[in-house]
């Protein structure tokens, strides 16, 4: 019985999946689990009635378990593992929360006007800290074996390489080895590959954001 999951499509191209991080993450677990899916892709531009009436907040991803339309995808996951147990995803507590300050960090500084706001030092900072962790734990953040917390920082290091390179013609310094090692590692993963949005997508998607 394959899963339904409804996700962003790509702006502009309502049949072609969309830049939704939160999404991927979710998808990255179903490939990985090797759980069958169907994905409903949903202009979040013009949302479909019947989507509504699943998800009332309009927001992504929604998947369909035991007949309920479970929305966030920190909720998806944490069900997903529980209900398919192999292979074992789930992250160490301790590692939970490695990595989680550098989405934001990435945000603020993309948005950013002023150079010399600290934002770009912030992400820095936050990129040190996570090839430090990976130079004493990795390859992943929790060794050897891929686990969930990979599976949702992947999504997140993919719209900061691509937008920042776009938007700041910025890139993540050389010298943070373990980050890029790990970066090559994600994003050369079956699952990712067949997951991501294209760069045009992502681009598209942090336009308006970045104009703003």
């Amino acid at each position: 019985m394959a899963l339904e999951i409804c996700v962003k499509a790509a702006v502009g191209a309502p049949n072609i999946l969309g830049d939704c991080p939160f999404c991927q993450r979710v998808l990255l677990s179903l490939e990985e689990k090797k759980i069958p899916y169907n994905s409903h892709l949903i202009n979040l531009g013009d949302k479909p009635q019947w989507f509504l009436e699943i998800s009332p907040e309009g927001k992504v991803p929604v998947v369909k378990i035991d007949d309920k339309w479970v929305a966030d995808s920190d909720v998806i996951v944490g069900i997903l593992e529980e209900k398919n147990p192999e292979p074992p995803l789930a992250t160490p507590p301790e590692f939970a929360s490695v990595g989680s300050k550098i989405f934001p960090s990435f945000v603020k500084f993309l948005k950013s006007k002023d150079p010399n706001d600290g934002t770009e030092q912030a992400l820095l900072e936050e990129l040190k800290a996570l090839d430090g962790h990976l130079k004493a734990h990795g390859p992943f953040i929790a060794g050897e074996k891929i686990t969930a917390v990979d599976l949702s920082l992947a999504p997140k290091l993919y719209h900061l390489e691509v937008a920042l390179g776009h938007f700041k013609n910025w890139t993540i310094p050389d010298n943070l080895t373990h980050v890029l090692n790990y970066i090559k590692l994600l994003f050369s993963r079956e699952s990712f590959k067949k997951t991501k949005a294209a760069e045009e997508h992502v681009i598209a998607g942090w336009e308006p954001k970045v104009n703003a």
